[in-house]
């Protein structure tokens, strides 16, 4: 199998039969074997039952079915555990991706890239409600994980089947899959794509999701940056509380025993045991999660390291 195409599909039954025409229209001229893999997330209306008459007609199609409504990362999760293709493409199922610009990426892709993410330059969408707040959380997202990207909410991507089979996706992480693929030493890029206006359905989107995007975001930073090494980020925070407080508490104690002031009713007095006490908790919690992440390599056997490549001839082998 040379090509996966994943697409999550919740409440899509008028999109689902051009979007599966577009998609073979755009593949057929490739000559790639290729397989479509439709996630219905526990849609309501005649979805599955579109998907299944599909799938019936076309052996290239796989179909699954959600017991409920689990979300997009969890849909793109399973899409990804069912591929078989050496390149995972994927694309929403509401229209707005153009399927037209798969092998573009694809191209892209074999020029030794990893991953080539979507970038929607003209996006056909209100600004205030849904072009605004993308453009603020791509700044966001760019500046906390250092993948410079312009369009991180585009679902349009192609990469290598071996990071789709290294991607452990939870909450709403699926926005930031290049940074967790960065992660992974992946080469990344990016490719202005065609963006259509949504013709049937509704957004699945909205503001109420930032709070949510945020806190993954935090997550993601975290793992990223200090997941093997936990003790650095909250060892850190406590030497700096502890450090502060022990300040405060040795100027206090220079002033009653040189100067005779009084440390009676002086709140000063109980920031300084607050945070000294807070530092020492902070480097209590560092202990814990170092343990904790010890555990979770160790018994999962579980390398902290990617490897892309090994090279070694067959006499090294043997012996």
């Amino acid at each position: 199998m040379d090509v996966s195409v994943v697409l999550p599909v919740y409440n899509e039954e008028e999109n689902i039969p051009i979007l599966y025409r577009e998609l073979c229209e755009a593949l057929a001229p490739t000559k790639w074997a290729y397989e479509i893999i439709f996630v219905d997330d526990g849609s309501s209306d005649r979805s599955w039952e579109i998907l299944s008459g599909i799938q019936y007609q076309d052996d290239r199609v796989v179909a699954i079915r959600f017991r409920r409504n689990f979300g997009q990362t969890a849909a793109l999760s399973a899409g990804f555990d069912h591929a078989s293709g050496d390149v995972v493409v994927t694309l929403d199922a509401d229209l707005q991706n153009d399927p037209k610009d798969i092998p573009l990426l694809v191209a892209k892709l074999q020029e030794g890239y990893d991953l080539v993410n979507g970038w929607r330059y003209e996006r056909k969408d209100p600004f205030l409600s849904r072009k605004l707040p993308s453009r603020i959380a791509n700044w966001i997202i760019s500046t906390t994980t250092h993948v410079k990207l312009h369009d991180y909410g585009c679902t349009l991507k192609v990469f290598r089947k071996e990071i789709a089979a290294n991607l452990r996706l939870y909450g709403e992480m699926h926005r930031f899959i290049p940074a967790i693929a960065s992660g992974l030493g992946a080469a990344i890029t990016e490719v202005r794509v065609n963006h259509r206006e949504r013709k049937f359905g509704k957004s699945k989107y909205g503001i109420s999701r930032t709070i949510r995007v945020v806190l993954d975001l935090i997550t993601v930073k975290f793992f990223l940056s200090y997941s093997t090494r936990p003790i650095q980020i909250f060892g850190l925070l406590g030497v700096v509380s502890g450090g502060l407080g022990f300040l405060m508490a040795l100027w206090m104690t220079i002033q009653r025993q040189f100067y005779g002031m009084s440390l009676a009713n002086r709140p000063l007095l109980l920031l300084a045991i607050l945070l000294m006490f807070t530092g020492l908790q902070f480097v209590s919690l560092g202990l814990i999660a170092e343990l904790q992440s010890r555990t979770y390599h160790e018994s999962q056997n579980k390398p902290i390291y990617v490897i892309r490549k090994t090279l070694q001839t067959e006499n090294h082998q043997r012996q």
